[in-house]
């Protein structure tokens, strides 16, 4: 579940760069997949 959470938070992170205005949005969302992806790694749950 978090690995799904993570990857879809990186492709809006990734859209989220042609829509310049929103920030300090993007990097939030950048923070909040990469700690979903290493949580998803360290409990080391089968997806």
């Amino acid at each position: 579940m978090f690995l799904e959470i993570g990857i879809v938070l990186l492709i809006l992170w990734m859209l989220g760069f042609a829509f310049y205005p929103l920030g300090g949005l993007i990097h939030i969302l950048l923070v909040v997949a990469l700690i979903a992806i290493v949580w998803h790694f360290v409990t080391g749950k089968q997806i």
